[in-house]
């Protein structure tokens, strides 16, 4: 765990910032039971990631919405946000965080309270038409037939969220870089850094002279490259130390003003 005088830097940063933006990947959400990509215990090492090629989804959809089904909307389905999603929600209700970029699909930013979310490799909580590019929300389909159809055109229903060999959703790849260059302070929680394109907003936000905290257990690769303050540790119980310290400096200048 970082030390208090680190938590106190980075919560006087955070406070005093004019913008401030969120970034965060899988690790955000390991606390709430999702499990990352990568690692060792990661899909990756469980589930062929061929899988989830768009070429062999066309050709094999059935197949891979077995998987689909199983992990997304079952096994995720049923995850709640932690402390250091309600601690992001927290922030945007004092005024404080102006949004998430989020790399994740789980939709925990939205359940915890955060309602400007831009989702970088799309969501789970929706499906799209392959035919007809009609989304749907995940709850108005039934999985009893696989791969489901979609309800207008008959075309096969994909989750709208990037597989390989998709590329960035436009607007959320526009907006994601316009508050890298508008924030004057990142919070990066819970990524490794090694996904790209998505690892170049926080570097871009470096260039352009935004502060960047990161909060992860281990280093990462913007650790000894973009970061300015480190707070090592797991997403949830440093953050909330950090909100902790946050709240009390955010009183004190109410109290002040």
């Amino acid at each position: 765990m970082s030390s208090d005088r680190l938590v106190i830097e980075a919560a006087e940063k955070i406070v005093t910032a004019q913008r401030v933006a969120s970034f965060t990947g899988a690790g955000i959400s390991v606390e709430s039971g999702i499990p990352p990509f990568r690692g060792k215990d990661g899909l990756w090492s469980k589930y062929d990631p061929d899988l989830f090629e768009i070429n062999h989804f066309r050709a094999r959809p059935a197949e891979t919405w077995n998987l689909l089904r199983d992990v997304f909307y079952v096994h995720f389905d049923k995850a709640e946000p932690n402390p250091a999603h309600k601690g992001l929600a927290r922030l945007e209700q004092m005024g404080v965080l102006k949004t998430v970029i989020t790399q994740n699909v789980d939709n925990l930013h939205q359940k915890a309270g955060n309602t400007d979310v831009i989702e970088f490799h799309g969501s789970s909580s929706r499906l799209i038409c392959l035919d007809c590019n009609t989304r749907f929300d995940y709850n108005d389909i039934l999985f009893d037939l696989l791969p489901p159809f979609c309800p207008t055109c008959r075309g096969i229903l994909k989750p709208d969220f990037i597989f390989f060999g998709e590329g960035i959703p436009p607007e959320a790849l526009q907006r994601a870089f316009l508050e890298a260059n508008l924030a004057d302070l990142f919070l990066v929680i819970g990524t490794t850094g090694e996904v790209y394109p998505a690892a170049l907003v926080p570097v871009q936000a470096k260039q352009q002279g935004a502060c960047i905290v990161e909060i992860n257990p281990e280093p990462s690769s913007f650790t000894f490259q973009v970061t300015d303050i480190f707070l090592q540790g797991n997403a949830g119980p440093t953050m909330t130390a950090l909100m902790e310290m946050i709240e009390k400096l955010y009183r004190q200048q109410t109290d002040r003003s």
